[in-house]
């Protein structure tokens, strides 16, 4: 589990992958890897899940471990969830993290709370995430406690993501992205600008 990550980006349906099926298998092995035990993921269950041949995986990903060095690639998220100027982050923050979960029918964060891989698996995760997510963000962050801030905002990420999860029936899975940036952006706006 020591190799490098690999990249990839999952993107909306798995249509929009020219036929490729390359979303299909990374919303599948997202799955599989957040509630199985790395040992226990197979390249052909992920397959089933995805609608897809082994084989496929094996061409886009090479091996299990190629598959899973790109999904815990948190790079193309932090790509997008930075992608807007400070003063207006935290909004985009929220806008960027619903719309996301809505098109890509998962969470780009959250795998890191729920990953039940060995520790090897999870400090990799772990890692990445404090590298890709955390390091970055803080490096954006002007004054003071610039890593204690970048790590309250992903908290902050990592809860909404989990109410989503938890309520997807309820009235926060109802909203609009818009307003759940309302009233969450703020928030996040005030640690991003202290």
């Amino acid at each position: 589990m020591n190799g490098q990550a690999t990249g990839g980006t999952a993107g909306g349906a798995a249509l929009s992958d020219a036929g490729t099926g390359r979303d299909a298998i990374l919303r599948a092995a997202r799955r599989a890897f957040a509630f199985r035990p790395y040992a226990e993921v197979t390249l052909r269950g992920i397959a089933a899940d995805a609608g897809v041949s082994a084989s496929l995986i094996v061409k886009h990903f090479a091996t299990k471990e190629g598959l899973f060095n790109t999904i815990a690639d948190f790079g193309p998220a932090a790509d997008r969830l930075f992608a807007a100027p400070l003063d207006g982050l935290g909004r985009h923050l929220v806008l960027t993290l619903v719309r996301s979960r809505r098109e890509q029918q998962g969470d780009p964060l959250l795998r890191v709370v729920f990953s039940l891989g060995n520790d090897d698996e999870r400090t990799l995760l772990r890692e990445r995430f404090g590298e890709q997510i955390i390091e970055r963000l803080a490096a954006l962050l002007t004054g003071q406690e610039r890593t204690l801030r970048a790590e309250l905002i992903a908290g902050q990420l990592l809860g909404l993501g989990a109410t989503l999860s938890l309520r997807r029936a309820g009235a926060s899975a109802e909203a609009t992205p818009e307003r759940l940036a309302d009233l969450y952006g703020p928030g996040l706006q005030r640690l991003i600008s202290a």
